[in-house]
């Protein structure tokens, strides 16, 4: 009799686990379903699709999401690429007393989740290893020293580039000398990795496109570009503060972009929130993908919601279908 109900016991749980993994898989179907029907033979978008795990920061920082997940996150909400950011596995690396080993294993962890989710790594974001733009030499140098452990980690992932902020002095004369001298050296060092070095539009003087272009040019390396950032482009806020104030002076984004897309690596597609018809409402998003479009770019372009009033999930599928909708108004 024991042995009669252990048994069924064991089949009802077997049921149960069936159901739910049939319910995730088909929640993912149902979202590459969703783009496959978007990416007809007709109006297949001219680029990519990539998650900035940015837009997922709430819900890992909260708890509510392991980061180890990202690339499964990813693959069910229909993606071929991720761009992960370094500080997100703040928590991973401090749970091994020893730095090497702890990025070790979580690169393994990365790479064994992505292959096993088909999905190509692409970038890792990195903040908190310093500024590379500071005056005082031995700083900077310390800051290039601190990322290569990041080019090092993108290499073994299979990623084509990291992306660094420029900050440091906001001089724009003495800031165009040191960024040349800080991104150049951390450029050279990636190069004999193969991975690029790329610079977002992220505040400050970075924002200032036609001056990082000044930048770029002077390194003057294959393998140092940009990230355009479709919503990056404060050049000041209240109190001087970094981030978490208002912007009180900005770049013209659309000027920006354009400018910095003969050297994109890759594009970031910004959105905070949208309108009844689905629209990005700080953005138009058929102005920016024209101008990626003449620039002849036809890599990935990456979502990062970065909204309020939706939910992560909810604001990042609403980017990726802003896209997907528009990218057919330009074919």
């Amino acid at each position: 009799m024991l042995k009669t109900i252990t048994k069924a016991i064991v089949i009802t749980l077997i049921i149960c686990s069936c159901k739910n993994s049939a319910s995730e898989n088909t929640e993912a179907q149902q979202e590459k379903e969703k783009i496959a029907v978007a990416e007809t033979k007709n109006d297949k978008p001219f680029f990519k699709l990539s998650l900035a795990q940015w837009s997922l920061h709430k819900e890992i920082l909260s708890g509510k999401m392991n980061p180890l997940d990202f690339a499964q996150k990813a693959k069910e909400l229909g993606f071929e690429g991720v761009e992960y950011v370094n500080h997100l596995y703040s928590k991973e690396l401090e749970k091994n007393p020893n730095p090497e080993i702890g990025m070790r294993q979580l690169l393994e962890t990365l790479k064994s989740k992505s292959e096993e989710h088909q999905i190509q790594n692409l970038i890792i974001m990195v903040d908190g290893e310093g500024d590379l733009a500071v005056t005082n030499e031995k700083e900077r140098n310390q800051a290039v020293q601190n990322h290569k452990k990041w080019v090092d980690a993108a290499q073994f992932l299979g990623c084509h580039s990291i992306r660094v902020n420029l900050f440091g002095t906001n001089n724009p004369k003495e800031w165009v000398e040191v960024a040349v001298d800080g991104l150049g050296k951390l450029s050279t060092y990636a190069a004999t990795k193969n991975i690029n070095v790329i610079v977002e539009n992220h505040g400050y003087l970075s924002s200032n496109a036609a001056l990082l272009i000044e930048v770029i040019k002077k390194v003057n390396k294959p393998n140092c570009g940009t990230l355009p950032d479709f919503g990056n482009f404060c050049l000041e806020r209240e109190g001087g503060k970094r981030w978490e104030a208002k912007c009180i002076k900005e770049y013209d984004k659309y000027k920006g972009v354009e400018e910095m897309m003969p050297y994109a690596k890759a594009v970031s597609a910004k959105s905070y929130d949208f309108n009844a018809e689905g629209n990005e409402t700080k953005i138009d998003y058929k102005k920016m993908l024209e101008i990626v479009k003449k620039a002849k770019y036809n890599g990935f372009i990456g979502v990062e919601y970065e909204g309020e009033r939706l939910g992560e999930i909810e604001g990042i599928k609403a980017t990726r279908d802003l896209l997907l909708n528009t990218a057919k108004q330009i074919q």
